[in-house]
């Protein structure tokens, strides 16, 4: 067994073609197959069922492959330990980041993060938290940046810091003293589509289940907060919303923003990684960044904290 015909099985595994597999490897096919049989007669089973069209994978075929990947990331996972040892930051850096927080982080200290390291190359990708957690647990991404806490065995979690929740009204009042989330008119509340641990936390906040009127027969659900608050300041609704997404809100908007009374409803937004996760070092600069620009924004405000879990 040598890397090279793992490297070739996973190609023919992908591509179902035994003729591409060989392209994308820069071989001849013969070459591909016959190192392909090699290596099953080593293990004396059969990997790939070449009767079908295109080729499939055995039920042997199917286990060998999902433990053949595990070792290709970890031969990798050996690279990037070696170079933390030599004090070197280079290679990819994979990132999936909630919807509810990427808009809003992101902008503070992305850019200046990622030229400080010019032999990484970062992937950001915006998904959801179930989609996130599945990712980390197969070490499709590297890092997590989510609500918590998850309670996942497998994955680690490193908070950055607690959001706070603010209260939207669309149907204008001076603002007077913080909002009891208790006085919330469930009715005129307007949540995220499902998916989003934002809904989920906000339910739990205002008790939604319990207290909406069954009579209500609008439940409106949206994909982005930007759309959201579109809707709910057209209708005079409510909603509620993470503190960074109203930093650049137009100062004739704020006007529609309330406090909520304490203990305020917080979430607690971390740095999430597998448990083997090996690149410490760019991890560990990736919290300083991230935490030196959101710190500021929560000086000012003190109050005793309600943690909403995801």
């Amino acid at each position: 067994m040598n890397t090279r015909q793992i490297e070739y099985i996973i190609a023919v595994a992908d591509l179902q073609n035994f003729g591409h597999a060989a392209e994308k490897c820069f071989v001849t096919q013969s070459t591909l197959s016959a190192m392909v049989s090699r290596f099953e007669d080593e293990l004396g089973l059969i990997i790939f069922d070449r009767a079908t069209k295109p080729i499939s994978l055995t039920k042997d075929g199917k286990k060998i492959l999902q433990q053949l990947r595990i070792i290709v990331k970890e031969l990798a996972n050996l690279s990037e330990v070696v170079n933390e040892l030599k004090g070197e930051l280079s290679g990819e850096l994979r990132i999936g980041v909630i919807p509810t927080v990427a808009p809003y982080l992101l902008p503070l200290f992305l850019i200046d993060f990622i030229r400080q390291y010019p032999k990484i190359r970062f992937t950001i990708s915006e998904i959801t938290t179930t989609k996130i957690i599945a990712d980390l647990e197969n070490r499709e991404l590297d890092i997590g940046i989510l609500s918590t806490p998850l309670n996942n065995p497998d994955l680690k979690e490193s908070p950055l810091y607690n959001e706070p929740f603010v209260l939207f009204d669309g149907a204008y009042h001076e603002v007077g003293n913080p909002v009891d989330v208790h006085e919330i008119d469930c009715n005129r509340l307007w949540l995220l589509d499902e998916g989003h641990c934002l809904r989920t936390q906000v339910e739990t906040i205002c008790d939604l289940r319990k207290k909406r009127d069954v009579k209500w027969n609008l439940d409106y659900q949206s994909g982005t907060i930007d759309t959201l608050m579109r809707f709910v300041k057209k209708n005079k609704a409510v909603t509620l919303l993470p503190f960074l997404a109203t930093l650049d809100y137009p100062q004739n908007d704020k006007k529609y923003l309330h406090q909520l009374k304490s203990p305020l409803p917080v979430r607690t937004i971390s740095l999430v990684v597998h448990k083997y996760f090996v690149k410490k070092s760019i991890l560990n600069a990736l919290m300083l960044a991230i935490q030196e620009v959101v710190h500021p924004k929560f000086e000012n405000q003190e109050y005793d904290e309600w943690v909403v879990s995801p």
